[in-house]
């Protein structure tokens, strides 16, 4: 299992607009696919709930850690984890600060991806 991103597909799903996520039942088939706001910090990517915790793609991807993805022309099986809580606060300000950069065409969502209940919900995700 690969738990980096190759250079192009890193950019080209780091670059999309969307990405489209769908987490994994349990006898292996896919739930339907959710449209999220992903940013690329470094090497990484990562996406957040907009709707915190309790949005039904992110209880999804919590019960197994593995889902698929589709951006930027490339979809790959992944792996999602919740980021090391070393120096979180400082890690999830970095992160803000990418989708602002990122997505601050649209102020309100923004607001929204930053707050904290979206915050408490940042995912990494890596290919399976």
């Amino acid at each position: 299992m690969a738990t980096t991103w190759p250079p192009d597909q890193l950019t080209r799903i780091g670059d999309a607009n969307e990405l489209h996520v769908q987490s994994r039942r349990g006898d292996g088939t896919l739930n339907s696919p959710r449209i999220v706001w992903v940013v690329r910090d470094g090497d990484e990517l990562y996406v957040r709930s907009v709707n915190g915790r309790d949005s039904a793609w992110f209880r999804g991807v919590q019960r197994r850690h593995a889902g698929h993805i589709r951006a930027g022309g490339v979809e790959s099986d992944v792996a999602f984890t919740e980021p090391a809580a070393d120096d979180n606060a400082a890690f999830e300000d970095r992160l803000d600060a990418v989708y602002q950069a990122k997505y601050g065409y649209s102020p309100t969502a923004v607001d929204r991806i930053t707050s904290t209940a979206a915050r408490s919900a940042t995912l990494k995700i890596t290919p399976a």
